[in-house]
């Protein structure tokens, strides 16, 4: 699975949202608390607003729809954002079986992520740090990315501790 960051414009059915929506709610979570609710913007205008509050987040004015998980961190604790971030990548994944295309990006600092919890309409406790991109994926465009591809080896990323 790649993040697509380009869409077609085809709007994504209600089924389909659904059906990622799904993956969400069944992740996992610390102690089952499952800190995180999902508020779904259509509306444009919010859509490029929230582009900008994040740094490479320009596919979220792109795509059809965005889902943005708000995070209770106070009663969700210090696990609260890995779970939500849990929750964000099976989405990920279920958008992915249904051929849709996503992208995760996030809000830093503080000041922008309350921000796109006022575009979203949603208060304190909650917070909204992370945003999922959602449609149908169109062909990336020609030119070079600033964003840097391929993995490190596996040499690089695992040390054995015995």
């Amino acid at each position: 699975m790649r993040a697509s960051r380009w869409f077609t414009g085809a709007p994504v059915t209600d089924e389909e949202l659904r059906q990622v929506l799904e993956a969400g709610r069944w992740t996992g979570s610390a102690r089952n608390r499952q800190p995180w609710r999902f508020v779904i913007v259509r509306n444009r205008p919010v859509r490029r607003r929230l582009a900008e509050l994040g740094s490479y987040a320009g596919h979220l004015a792109a795509a059809p729809l965005v889902i943005a998980l708000a995070v209770d961190e106070v009663a969700g604790g210090e696990d609260a954002q890995f779970d939500a971030g849990r929750a964000a990548q099976n989405m990920m994944l279920a958008a992915h079986l249904q051929g849709l295309g996503s992208c995760p990006a996030s809000f830093f600092p503080a000041a922008h992520a309350d921000e796109a919890g006022a575009l979203c309409e949603v208060a304190h406790p909650w917070r909204i740090r992370t945003a999922l991109s959602l449609g149908h994926p169109a062909p990336k465009p020609p030119g070079t990315s600033a964003i840097p591809t391929g993995r490190l080896p596996l040499s690089e990323l695992v040390r054995w501790v015995t």
